[in-house]
């Protein structure tokens, strides 16, 4: 990239891959913009992370999602990298092997614990918010399927990615407590 400001965008309009242009305001905009937004809160959390690898599956994640966002940036029909199985299965791979430095979890926690702990929480509910759009976009054009079930699976992973970042840097988990009254001042 030689240039970053270019001028074609200043009347709403942005570029497809594949050439076609569309207004900024479409979903398909939105969903990648939404997955560049996910591996931006992924890049902040790297930098909280202290485990080596916890910080790995992270840098592979951000990897990935740059081939997500291609796949969202593209229209049926124009050859690009692509999600796919292999991918959603990786993920699930990658999450059982985390899971097993996890206490099982029988109530609802709060988001939060350390920096990196925090972070990877904020990442869980983007990728959530991308999911929901990337399932509305695919109301109305084409979309691959995988891409779809590969947020699902990511948000999944990025729970279990918090709380295993968490215990490892030594940040307890706070349960959720419903009885709790809000105080009145």
């Amino acid at each position: 990239m030689t240039k970053v400001v270019t001028k074609t965008g200043d009347q709403g309009q942005t570029a497809l891959i594949g050439g076609s242009r569309v207004s900024k305001g479409t979903l398909r905009v939105a969903a990648y913009g939404e997955v560049d937004e996910l591996n931006s809160c992924l890049g902040l959390a790297a930098t909280h992370l202290q485990d080596p690898e916890c910080k790995a599956v992270v840098e592979e994640l951000q990897h990935t999602l740059f081939t997500l966002g291609a796949d969202l940036a593209s229209p049926a029909g124009v050859e690009v990298p692509r999600v796919e199985n292999s991918h959603i299965d990786h993920l699930e791979e990658v999450m059982e092997g985390l899971m097993v430095d996890l206490p099982p979890l029988e109530e609802f926690i709060l988001p939060g614990g350390g920096p990196a702990g925090a972070a990877l929480h904020l990442a869980r509910t983007v990728a959530r918010r991308a999911e929901r759009t990337t399932v509305l976009l695919a109301t109305e054009e084409e979309v691959n399927p995988a891409a779809v079930i590969f947020l699902n699976r990511l948000s999944d992973l990025l729970f279990v990615l918090a709380r295993v970042a968490n215990k490892r840097e030594g940040r307890p988990e706070t349960l959720a407590d419903f009885s709790k009254k809000k105080e009145r001042r």
